[in-house]
């Protein structure tokens, strides 16, 4: 069950319209690394989980990504102003002016529509996990780039505040990874010499190549 307050998870402000950015923001509404995308691909993955403290952190996760889906949206609608003027885009989508009303839409910076085929579900939990991690890196890379492109000091904060989140979640699932890595397909595979060996084909490689070494350790997170 959900429930929906409407007082936004962070204050959303803006100095001016901006258009242009709006359709950059679009990306993180709609696109591959989105909120959307996170929020589906997390709640997706929570329903074959077993452990109640990582199926409750999926979703409680999954639930904030849709409070940040609402943020981006918000964002969008003060960036875009109140009057339709696809001229005011010189780049990426103007859906948002032509077919929308100005009404954010599931589409990422080109026009392109959100897809299921964005989220990543294994029902292995250390497989769902290890793509956990790595969505929400690209996602505050994603963020990092539309930080550097606004100069607004309000529309700055509220993606600062958005990749320090991404930042919380990476964390999160790092430590969820973890407490169960010799499991699932961790404990299922490794257990050979074969699986253990590295075979460095790079001539000539670094005497101190930590990567050379024959023994091969699954990966943990501090």
């Amino acid at each position: 069950m959900f429930k929906h307050e409407k007082m936004l998870f962070h204050p959303v402000e803006f100095e001016k319209p901006n258009p242009q950015y709006a359709a950059l923001l679009h990306e993180q509404l709609g696109g591959g690394n989105g909120e959307l995308k996170a929020a589906m691909q997390y709640m997706s993955q929570s329903f074959r989980i077993k452990d109640p403290e990582i199926k409750d952190l999926f979703l409680d996760i999954a639930a904030e990504e849709l409070s940040h889906l609402e943020m981006i949206s918000q964002t969008i609608n003060l960036l875009n102003g109140h009057d339709l003027n696809y001229e005011g885009v010189p780049a990426g989508e103007v859906q948002t002016h032509v077919q929308l009303g100005l009404n954010p839409g599931l589409i990422n910076a080109s026009g392109y529509s959100w897809t299921a085929d964005y989220v990543t579900v294994t029902g292995d939990l250390c497989a769902d996990l290890l793509s956990n991690i790595a969505s929400e890196q690209r996602a505050k890379v994603v963020y990092e780039y539309l930080y550097r492109q606004i100069n607004d000091k309000k529309v700055r904060e509220t993606i600062n505040f958005l990749l320090e989140r991404e930042e919380a979640h990476n964390a999160m699932f790092r430590e969820a990874f973890n407490k169960v890595q010799n499991s699932g397909s961790n404990r299922d595979y490794g257990t050979t010499k074969a699986a253990k060996m590295y075979f460095s084909m790079s001539e000539p490689s670094p005497a101190d190549n930590p990567f050379a070494k024959t023994d091969v350790k699954a990966p943990s997170f501090n």
